[in-house]
């Protein structure tokens, strides 16, 4: 099997790309960080086969140039994850940022879109395969000054649920994974490289690692082709709603 990960240059999508590694899957990793690319490749290169690709999922034509023009041995996609997405400032709506608005929306949404597009027609076409939609609690609930990123994990929300009524019938599964609080580098990319306030995020409970949800990932996609685990919410124990959570 053959499977693509966006974003696989850190976090969710490194430890996705090991953990479909572990299960035998040839690799399409992408990201815009080609050193990191090609240290991961490096590393999954003993177990499996792996394409680096580097493009910004927010460039349709990048896109497509990239992921549309494949080798021939690599065309033959099985599985989809869709894990780039990113969050950009904790503005309440009156003050955001137009620049942070447009990259969460260009990434989380569109950028899912773009890739999706490009690959779903060989699926369609095959009679089989996989999309993962990585989205996110945010994309279940709304909470304060999660305004734009909320919208956009909602449009995730709704995408997912779109293209598994569109996709019945052609053996392709769309599955949906929503994290709750992970540490990786969102909240740093959210916070501007402020460290001390990224931290804050984490301090005081347990959260999700990249690990946990990538297992959770490997795992849906290796299930029978009759079994599609459809919408799963991951949070940490300490978590009880985006705003609700147990710091001792």
């Amino acid at each position: 099997m053959i499977a693509v990960v966006t974003g696989a240059s850190s976090g969710i999508g490194w430890a996705t790309a090991e953990a479909l590694a572990k299960a035998g899957m040839d690799l399409i990793i992408c990201g815009r960080r080609k050193e990191r690319l090609d240290t991961l490749a490096r590393q999954l290169s003993a177990m499996v086969n792996v394409l680096p690709v580097v493009f910004d999922v927010r460039d349709a034509e990048a896109v497509q140039s990239a992921l549309g023009n494949l080798p021939a041995d690599w065309q033959a996609v099985d599985v989809v994850i869709n894990n780039a997405g990113n969050a950009h400032g904790r503005d309440p709506i009156q003050s955001g940022s137009l620049e942070d608005w447009e990259a969460m929306i260009d990434i989380n949404v569109k950028g899912l879109l773009y890739v999706s597009r490009v690959l779903l027609p060989g699926m369609v076409e095959r009679g089989s395969g996989h999309i993962v939609n990585i989205g996110s609690l945010a994309g279940k609930e709304v909470y304060p000054n999660g305004n734009v990123y909320c919208a956009s994990k909602h449009a995730v929300d709704a995408i997912t649920q779109g293209m598994r009524i569109d996709l019945n019938g052609t053996g392709v599964r769309v599955t949906a994974i929503n994290p709750g609080l992970a540490e990786t580098e969102f909240s740093r990319v959210r916070f501007k490289g402020d460290e001390a306030e990224a931290a804050k995020v984490y301090e005081g409970y347990r959260p999700l690692q990249p690990e946990d949800v990538a297992e959770v990932i490997a795992f849906a996609v290796t299930r029978p082709a009759h079994v599609n685990i459809a919408d799963l919410l991951l949070l940490p124990t300490d978590q009880a709603t985006s705003t609700i959570v147990d710091k001792g």
